[in-house]
């Protein structure tokens, strides 16, 4: 290579603007909260023995954590439970939400997205990063992209090297 010749780095020129999909992801643990542990002979939830298990919990365990509550078995469990769970944990876990591990981590991300303003993407190409260190659920593509419709030129998914088009404004 002569000393005239310069080598341009395209992609760091490219007016694409790359969205990682596992910024919406929680910073804290998700910990699973099962009912079926509650149960009497694994058929019933008796109000007295529930109220006192809530109360003898050492709910500090649960520090800062995003509280998953649901029933493993197939038991009706009365709607009480779930509000009596959440009325003794709230003040220690950073949120609760209904479900197992994986329902709560795609409703968490869904309502991050919701609360996200994707106007600011008004006419500007967007990459969706395709690849992560970390578990994205599908459902969060879908959500950013249903979002961004409404304001990108184009949507692009992969890396800005290597991308899939998905959606382009005519």
């Amino acid at each position: 290579m002569s000393s005239e010749e310069v080598l341009i780095n395209r992609v760091a020129q490219s007016p694409l603007i790359t969205i990682k999909p596992e910024d919406f992801l929680p910073t804290q643990k998700i910990v699973e909260f099962d009912l079926k542990n509650y149960l009497f002979r694994e058929l019933i939830l008796k109000e007295l023995d529930f109220r006192s298990a809530m109360k003898e919990i050492n709910w500090l365990d649960y520090k800062d954590c995003i509280l998953a509550v649901y029933c493993s078995a197939d038991v009706i469990i009365p709607t009480w439970a779930f509000m009596l769970v959440s009325s003794h944990a709230k003040t220690y876990v950073s949120d609760i939400f209904f479900g197992n591990k994986e329902t709560v981590l795609i409703q968490y991300v869904n309502l991050k997205i919701a609360n996200t303003d994707f106007s600011l993407y008004k006419d500007k190409k967007i990459v969706l990063k395709g690849c992560s260190d970390n578990y994205v659920p599908p459902s969060a593509y879908l959500d950013i992209t249903n979002r961004l419709l409404p304001f990108a030129s184009s949507i692009m998914y992969g890396e800005p090297c290597s991308t899939v088009p998905i959606y382009k404004r005519k």
